[in-house]
């Protein structure tokens, strides 16, 4: 693959996010053997740690969606190469079961294979992630 086929993968990635696309339309991104990744306090939330296939990234959409509002999702950029995409920006989420809002610095590690994303993790401040979710 090309830098800018990566690119355009993060890039659509983003896009269905953005458009509200189903759970199931976003996880057709990534291949069906997908490591998935959020580390964090793995008690917090249901979806942080890490867990394989599309079924984990489907599960993830529906529970952010369900369980958190999201606030602000600011991209700053995305960096690639002919393998890995990283996109980084700031968000912020309110917890819908706390009321708390988690505000941090985040990025989005995608590995490609093959035309799909292969691995994806989400760095972000876990700290307050896991103040946030608890009441």
């Amino acid at each position: 693959m090309s830098q800018e086929q990566t690119v355009r993968i993060a890039q659509q990635f983003l896009a269905q996010i953005g458009s509200g696309a189903e759970p199931d339309e976003i996880a057709g991104l990534f291949s069906t053997d997908v490591r998935f990744e959020v580390p964090g306090d793995a008690g917090a939330l249901p979806w942080i740690g890490r867990r394989d296939g599309r079924g984990a990234v489907s599960d993830f959409i529906r529970g952010t969606r369900l369980l958190i509002e999201r606030v602000r999702f600011d991209v700053k950029g995305i960096l690639a190469n002919d393998a890995s995409a990283v996109i980084f920006g700031d968000l912020a989420s309110r917890v819908n079961a706390t009321g708390r809002i988690i505000e941090s610095p985040f990025a989005l590690i995608l590995h490609i294979s093959d035309g799909k994303i292969a691995r994806f993790q989400m760095l972000k401040d876990s700290f307050a992630v896991s103040r946030a979710a608890r009441s």
